[in-house]
């Protein structure tokens, strides 16, 4: 049978007709429509990406790194993907450090009479060993002279670690969607400058005098010997955000000398607690007024240090004629320990399920080997797509910051070293990367990553997806994500552009980041968006175009 395709030739930056201006003919690229309509008939009208995301959370629940549940939920996306005829299902593993995962918790105030708290452990702080009671201390420092007056006071001792927070109204919506204004200033943003890796931290002399402030403060309270710690979280309303424990260090210790709280050999992390604005408000309101106020906080924790491996799951629709070369979607499969990593990022890892179990629902035979990953350690840092990369394709050499560390690297505000890049043979025969991690918003578009070579090709591609307002491309790059990972080394990697929904308001690493916050046609719409991707680059005649690559290669690796 004959396949109808589009050929779209291009003279204009988007679709839709945002005004961006003329950047001149770019070549044809064809698209088979036949294919991509049945995509979107599959993943319209007999879409399980819901299913599967209430599975992934409401059962599984939330998917901290190491942690029994995403060990759980790693072993049932395995044996889902399997199901559906995928090949080569695995657990990849790489080296993370010892887990974590709570098992009881109460917080109440409990004089001068009984209320409960709305608050919940961060993720590796220790067990309080039972009940812990007693009236709470404000650490109001605010210089470093100031420190001096809590001598003495802190050991032992419940420690309100910050002053009140205002708390303001919110007289605009919490979920929002791109605005055409939005997608315009995306689509006519400046490209990133070539060669230009930033700094470790850029702070303002105000922000640095608080980070060492906030440090010095840290270093006090475990010198003295604090029982615990309570912290009013960002959001309010009910939203507690909350992530991982703090250790503290003097400044100065060189890196390699300070643990993270995952290491197996970390010191003693102390107890802490994080707390609804709201709440934690009322209770510095009430010491002030001479109340008489105590606490009671329960933390029941475990640490899991038996295996420090964590793990990728991986697997594959084989390629026909291509199959050497590969075409990767991918998503962090795990989450903090307050909600159920539904947003972030249930959402993302469900659409590329979703969108393998598409392409082999349909039984399209790509050319090239459709490879999904689904990534732990991304919320500390990228560090299993990281790995995956380093071990498959290839790794920068040098110090690369972790998020979650101690503290970031010394001599913030400096330039970053030279990138020099140790690179595999299979990073020639990779084709492309598509991630999704930004809540559970329909697709607008795609960042670009500077690729200016991609833009003919990802128009042509989001030209049937117009109706379903997907249409914006952008040169800008996108952080905090694993497609970092992949474009860090010189290879194709991108992420799409979404809409905002209640992602940064409510959900991102919240008590409220839940399947109940999740829209349905979003989800349905990103995935069959997936696919497309994922199928067209299987099937081009060659592979997505490259950036030049971000340093100077010094090894090639088999």
């Amino acid at each position: 049978m004959f396949k109808r395709y589009l050929t779209v030739l291009f003279v204009i930056a988007s679709l839709g007709g945002s005004g961006v201006a003329v950047r001149g003919q770019a070549p044809q690229e064809k698209v088979d429509l036949d294919a991509i309509n049945k995509i979107k008939e599959e993943g319209l009208k007999r879409s399980q990406v819901m299913e599967i995301l209430s599975y992934l959370t409401d059962v599984e629940g939330a998917r901290l790194t190491n942690s029994p549940n995403i060990r759980a939920a790693q072993q049932w996306a395995k044996q889902k993907l399997t199901e559906w005829g995928l090949q080569n299902g695995r657990l990849e593993a790489w080296q993370f450090g010892r887990g974590w995962s709570l098992e009881n918790f109460s917080a109440g105030l409990i004089k001068p009479y009984y209320v409960p708290l709305i608050a919940y452990p961060k993720a590796w702080s220790a067990s309080t060993n039972g009940a812990l009671r007693g009236k709470p201390i404000l650490f109001d420092a605010k210089t470093a002279a100031d420190l001096d007056q809590y001598k003495g006071k802190l050991k032992g001792a419940i420690v309100l670690l910050s002053p009140t927070r205002e708390v303001k109204a919110h007289f605009e919506p919490l979920a929002t969607r791109e605005t055409d204004e939005g997608l315009l200033k995306l689509a006519n943003a400046e490209p990133p400058v070539a060669g230009d890796r930033g700094r470790f931290r850029n702070f303002t002399p105000e922000q640095l005098a608080e980070r060492t402030l906030q440090n010095k403060k840290w270093e006090m309270i475990y010198a003295e010997g604090a029982a615990l710690v309570l912290e009013p979280s960002r959001g309010d309303g009910g939203t507690v955000f909350v992530q991982g424990a703090t250790l503290s260090y003097p400044e100065g210790t060189p890196v390699d000398k300070r643990k993270n709280v995952r290491d197996k050999d970390a010191p003693f992390v102390i107890p802490q607690v994080v707390v609804g604005v709201e709440q934690y408000n009322r209770i510095i309101r009430m010491i002030a007024a001479k109340a008489a106020v105590e606490i009671e906080i329960n933390i029941s924790a475990r640490y899991h240090d038996q295996d420090l491996m964590s793990h990728n799951v991986v697997a594959e629709i084989p390629g026909s004629d291509l199959k050497d070369e590969v075409v990767m979607l991918g998503a962090h499969f795990d989450s903090w320990h307050a909600g159920t990593g539904a947003t972030d990022n249930g959402a993302g890892s469900a659409v590329c399920m979703e969108a393998v179990r598409i392409l082999q629902a349909l039984g399209l035979k790509p050319r090239r080997t459709i490879r999904i990953g689904l990534w732990s350690g991304e919320e500390q840092g990228l560090l299993g797509s990281r790995a995956y990369v380093a071990e498959h394709f290839g790794k920068r050499l040098g110090l690369e910051p972790r998020f979650g560390d101690p503290q970031p690297p010394d001599q913030p505000n400096t330039p970053r070293p030279p990138v020099q890049l140790a690179l595999k043979s299979e990073h020639e025969r990779f084709a492309g990367y598509f991630n999704l991690d930004n809540g559970t918003g329909k697709i607008r578009g795609v960042y670009m990553q500077g690729n200016e070579l991609v833009r003919p090709i990802f128009r042509a591609w989001l030209a049937p997806f117009k109706d379903m307002g997907a249409t914006t491309l952008t040169v800008s790059n996108t952080g905090g994500t694993d497609h970092q990972s992949f474009d860090g080394v010189g290879l194709p990697g991108f992420q799409f552009i979404q809409d905002e929904i209640e992602y940064e308001s409510r959900t991102h690493h919240s008590n409220m980041d839940v399947f109940d916050r999740i829209q349905e046609g979003d989800m349905k719409q990103a995935a069959v968006i997936m696919a497309a991707f994922v199928y067209n680059t299987a099937m081009r005649a060659e592979k997505l175009p490259r950036k030049p690559l971000p340093g100077e290669v010094v090894h090639n690796g088999k």
